[in-house]
């Protein structure tokens, strides 16, 4: 287990970490993180866990996923890691071409054109049935009773979910859009922090996936009253498309750093990109806390990174180098070779040469569980389907309409994606899962907190507690408030040009659950930034 003094924390909030013997559900909400602890009560295992919590955080954290969105997990069970990705492909009929002849030049944001195949309820539908001990109507139960009878929004949710609607108000201008405001502004405003809310139509949907299995979701009456809405707005997906779509099963991907090993999803998800980060920076000395070098070093290994995501991430049938490739070490010595004392403009090499919600589960059986689901940039598309509660997502907005770009759209192409899951391994034993919501801050947070943990000796807390940076772009770095003065200075002097936020909205929201191997204590933390709760047994 790693973590130093428990009551050590050299941040200003000064949590301590929590401990639990039989169980323990980490999310940023602390009703979802009670209705998976829940499911550890009732007889079930950490996988029916996180998918409880998961279905309850599309209901009392809307503005950060629905049903409609995309899921990746691992989940470390029977001795080993097993690795999900249930993000859908591109409508079949769509195309470049398409799109070009319509007067796009690039993909919008709202409305039907960005919506791709959900995976979301495959997920859950998938986990329960390949490592659930409790029926998938059973694991949702807690996420109906919230949308049918409603529940107190918390502060952080109230706090975006006002921010989306302003958005919303100015840019949903179509008709189709009003499902949205009916749904998620019934009040004519967004709902504020304490005013109960609930939505009788998710709760009418969330049962019909737990009956049926998800299948009603993909081949039955949803998926008609789906298909049906996106196609006579303008959009391309279809029955078909729903009724095609399957999860994959995957063999996650991993790199060493110090004494662990680093395990995220292969492409089309961007957890190659902190595996990279972190292959580049394991070839120096352990860093020190709060050092200018430290920060440097991390900065310029992510944007080195990033520069190879975006070359080469897309659908993994369309990969031009593959992970083993980018995770080279010959090839991470050669990265970290172009890390000097002044901010560089990334591009990628050739190793060829050479809007997200996040929750951890374990029980006391060994299992645990990393697992992520969005819907994109907050609501997604703004389409909801009426009489549902279905927000659909918008990750189609990633595709390129550039045909020669690695990321180009194409009909049944995924796309590259932000949703990561992380997870910790020691000598081939699980330590945890892990994971930093939001967007391309994503694969930035899973690189500082893990050498927060790893490097600086930190508890779970101190490790999501810490200030954190984020790369935007060129030379461009943009740190919380509560960053370190001096630290932002002298970074600025070596040529990073630094923003000071104000406020940590778009820094990330984690969780953390550790295990010792030895005892089987369970040690976590949750992120400050948001209404985030360990529940524990």
């Amino acid at each position: 287990m790693i973590a130093n003094d428990p009551l050590y924390h050299p941040y200003p909030a000064y949590r301590p970490p929590v401990y639990a013997g039989r169980g323990m559900v980490a999310t940023s909400q602390p009703l979802a993180a009670q209705a998976g602890l829940d499911m550890l009560k009732r007889g079930g295992n950490a996988v029916d866990a996180a998918i409880a919590a998961a279905a309850a955080l599309t209901v009392v954290e809307p503005c950060s996923n629905g049903i409609g969105g995309d899921a990746f997990a691992i989940i470390w069970h029977g001795g080993q890691l097993h690795g999900l990705n249930s993000s859908g492909p591109a409508p079949a009929a769509i195309s470049i071409g398409a799109l070009c002849e319509a007067g796009y030049t690039v993909m919008p944001q709202y409305g039907p054109i960005p919506v791709t195949v959900p995976g979301i309820p495959a997920a859950w539908a998938e986990l329960s049935e390949k490592f659930g001990k409790l029926s998938l109507e059973e694991t949702l139960e807690p996420a109906i009773q919230y949308a049918e009878y409603g529940y107190p929004v918390s502060p952080v949710t109230a706090h975006h979910w006002n921010k989306a609607f302003h958005v919303y108000k100015q840019e949903l201008r179509n008709p189709y859009f009003s499902h949205w405001f009916d749904t998620f502004a019934p009040a004519g405003r967004a709902p504020q922090a304490g005013e109960l809310w609930r939505s009788p139509d998710h709760a009418l949907t969330l049962r019909s996936i737990g009956n049926s299995g998800a299948r009603d979701f993909y081949e039955g009456e949803l998926a008609k009253r789906i298909s049906r809405f996106v196609g006579d707005a303008g959009g391309y997906l279809t029955e078909d498309d729903l009724r095609r779509y399957k999860p994959e099963w995957v063999q996650p991907i991993s790199t060493a750093y110090r004494d662990y090993e680093v395990w995220e999803l292969p492409p089309n998800g961007q957890g190659l990109v902190a595996l990279i980060a972190l292959s580049i920076l394991d070839g120096y000395e352990r860093h020190a806390a709060g050092d200018v070098e430290t920060y440097h070093r991390q900065i310029e290994a992510i944007k080195l990174a990033f520069a190879d995501g975006y070359r080469y991430i897309s659908d993994a049938s369309r990969l031009t180098a593959t992970p083993a490739d980018l995770l080279d070490p010959a090839y991470a010595a050669v990265r970290r070779k172009l890390i000097g004392n002044q901010a560089l403009q990334p591009a990628p090499g050739d190793p060829r040469s050479g809007g997200t919600v996040y929750l951890a589960a374990a029980d006391g059986e060994g299992n645990m569980v990393s697992f992520i689901q969005s819907n994109y940039m907050q609501f997604g598309s703004g389409m909801v389907v009426p009489g549902t509660g279905i927000a659909l997502q918008n990750r189609g907005k990633d595709f390129s309409l550039d045909e020669t770009h690695p990321n180009a759209l194409e009909p049944g192409k995924k796309t590259y994606h932000t949703i990561i899951p992380g997870f910790l391994t020691k000598g081939g034993q699980p330590v945890g899962p892990f994971g930093v919501m939001g967007g391309v801050m994503q694969p930035q947070g899973h690189v500082q907190t893990l050498m927060n943990a790893i490097d600086f000796g930190f508890h779970p807390q101190a490790a999501l507690d810490a200030p954190r940076w984020q790369w935007t772009g060129g030379k461009t770095v943009l740190v919380e408030p509560q960053f370190p003065a001096a630290c932002a200075q002298a970074l600025s002097r070596r040529g990073h040009d630094i923003r000071i936020a104000l406020e940590s909205g778009s820094f990330g929201r984690g969780q953390i659950i550790w295990r010792d191997n030895g005892s089987g204590v369970l040690l976590g933390g949750t992120d400050s930034r948001a209404d985030g709760s360990l529940a524990v047994w």
